[in-house]
């Protein structure tokens, strides 16, 4: 199949399908991989993710056709900020400024689909959730219940001191 030419039909796991150029498709691995480079150009081939809601889908879509356009830069490590649009473009800190289900989600499609570019905005925008906070607050922020017990809590925060002086 070329390039460019051809549709790839993605299906999500609602059945909604998705048309989309065979371009914006390979940028998953995984459906790179289910695509038959032997079928007929006129025919659009279809790929079920039944791992995959429809509106996280459609975001995926979102996220794979504008970055074939437009790539994102390279994301530095360490973050260099907790504020996304100092870290990739406008466009791409926009895009992932969602409510936390829909980015954990978007982490969970990204790494079923293997996307890289997704996968590294989606977990850089969680690091930059939590980056400079403490445990409590990083506790609130994604609703963890602390489990441990005053005793236990003071055990490990005394093996690892040594983290906290870095």
């Amino acid at each position: 199949m070329e390039e460019d030419s051809g549709v790839v039909n993605l299906v999500s796991k609602e059945g909604d399908i998705y048309k989309i150029p065979y371009s914006v498709a390979k940028m998953s691995e995984l459906v790179k991989t289910m695509l038959d480079d032997d079928c007929d150009d006129g025919e659009a081939q279809e790929i079920p993710l039944p791992n995959v809601k429809a509106q996280v889908l459609a975001k995926v879509i979102e996220f794979c056709t504008h970055h074939k356009d437009d790539p994102m830069s390279e994301i530095e490590k360490p973050l260099k900020s907790a504020d996304m649009k100092e870290v990739v473009q406008k466009w791409y800190a926009d895009f992932i400024n969602v409510e936390q289900v829909l980015l954990f989600e978007l982490i969970l499609a990204a790494n079923y689909m293997d996307i890289k570019p997704l996968l590294d905005l989606t977990c850089a925008t969680v690091a930059s959730m939590i980056k400079g906070k403490t445990p409590e607050e990083i506790r609130q922020t994604f609703n963890i219940v602390n489990d441990f017990s005053p005793e236990e809590e003071a055990q490990v925060r005394e093996e690892n001191k040594w983290c906290e002086e870095a």
